[in-house]
């Protein structure tokens, strides 16, 4: 029995660090002003608003009118799809977006919406067994009427990170907007979006030590972006609703936290993601790893096993004290197997044995030296059970 949690899970949501509690506490109780008002409370709110999205423009390299502050990444992503595709329809430019066939539902299902409600049409763009996305095939899918491509930074599940710069380049070229959900690779990856080539990007604040509840949405000021909420001129006129005045300032904190910490922080979670992987693989027989070998996030460990099923798995690591996930948290309890590993090509059989491992900036070296000793041991247990 693991005498102590061991939390591998931080791709469906992060603890929120001390430091960005502590940057939000004033603003719940000292400065609690409505940030639309001219009186002193108010301006004090609508100040701190500013001053955090001037530190999220200045993070990704672009104005702060570009930033818009929303609930969570997947408002983000409905608002940058949404927004687009009726604004160049009213333009008459066209109906068809092309996506691929790993997106996290918060992009699949919009666009799915999209084609079956409201006559629009997608292209949906295959990848390859690491889960990567061919620029190549992207180029080929573009139509004259395509208006919108979306491909996310790095997979949630797999962590298989896209070359987003090249397929964004393809999109410049053709006069195409081009998002990305980038809410898994906020920790880890360069958000530069001029070097991105990228027009809309989404980010969450509970995947990066902020809480759960606020969301970034970049949006490029020459990009036609029809609001698809209506009710106030809040964000500048993109997305209505009082500010969320604490959660606004505790992302900010997070993201300047985030780029400060990068560059020791990035490699000490990779080397541990790595040791994780070997010993896994080395252990384990008849286990695999899902994604790209070395083109993924620095703290994603995915794999399947063999003649294992995740919920049992996942209820024996529980058990002792190890907390991780089958795959994307949205789709938790779900019978069917992952999406992005069946595009991958794994089996059904094999895609229910998924189990994820993500580290985080509590994870220590012990912390693996401990998985890699138990973990073998239940998938045998597991196995066993099973026959």
């Amino acid at each position: 029995m693991n005498k102590r949690f061991i939390y591998l899970d931080h791709a469906a949501s992060t603890p929120v660090d001390p430091q960005v509690v502590e940057a939000m506490l004033p603003y719940f109780n000292e400065i609690y002003g409505n940030a639309s008002g001219l009186h002193r409370q108010a301006r004090a709110s609508a100040k701190a608003i500013d001053d955090s999205r001037q530190k999220v423009a200045n993070l990704l390299g672009r104005s702060p009118r570009e930033i818009i502050f929303t609930a969570c990444g997947t408002e983000s992503d409905n608002i940058a799809i949404l927004g687009v595709a009726w604004a160049q329809r009213q333009a008459k430019r066209g109906n068809h977006l092309i996506t691929s066939s790993i997106e996290h539902h918060a992009v699949g299902h919009t666009i799915e919406q999209l084609c079956e409600k409201f006559g629009f049409e997608q292209t949906i763009v295959a990848v390859d067994g690491h889960g990567l996305v061919d620029p190549n095939d992207v180029a080929a899918a573009i139509r004259p009427d395509t208006i919108l491509i979306s491909v996310m930074t790095a997979n949630n599940e797999v962590g298989t990170i896209q070359p987003i710069a090249e397929i964004g380049a393809i999109a410049h070229v053709r006069g195409i907007p081009f998002h990305t959900d980038a809410v898994q690779a906020a920790g880890y990856e360069s958000l530069l979006v001029d070097v991105l080539n990228v027009d809309l990007l989404a980010i969450s604040g509970h995947k990066i030590y902020a809480p759960k509840g606020i969301g970034v949405l970049y949006g490029r000021k020459k990009i036609p972006l029809l609001p698809p909420f209506s009710g106030g001129s809040h964000e500048n006129g993109r997305r209505p609703g009082t500010e969320n005045v604490p959660y606004i300032v505790g992302i900010a904190k997070a993201m300047e936290l985030i780029q400060a910490h990068q560059d020791e922080e990035k490699p000490r979670q990779t080397k541990l993601r790595d040791k994780l992987i070997q010993g896994v693989l080395q252990s384990i027989p008849n286990s695999q790893l899902s994604g790209h070998p070395t083109q993924r996030l620095a703290n994603n460990a995915s794999f399947v096993f063999g003649g294992c099923e995740a919920d049992a798995i996942l209820m024996h690591l529980d058990q002792v004290g190890i907390q991780a996930s089958s795959g994307s948290a949205c789709n938790s309890g779900m019978p069917t197997p992952s999406h992005v590993l069946i595009a991958m090509g794994i089996s059904h059989y094999l895609a229910l044995s998924a189990l994820r491992l993500t580290l985080g900036k509590q994870t220590t070296a012990e912390d693996i030296d401990t998985v890699l000793e138990i973990l073998p041991q239940l998938i045998w247990k597991v196995r066993k059970q099973g026959k």
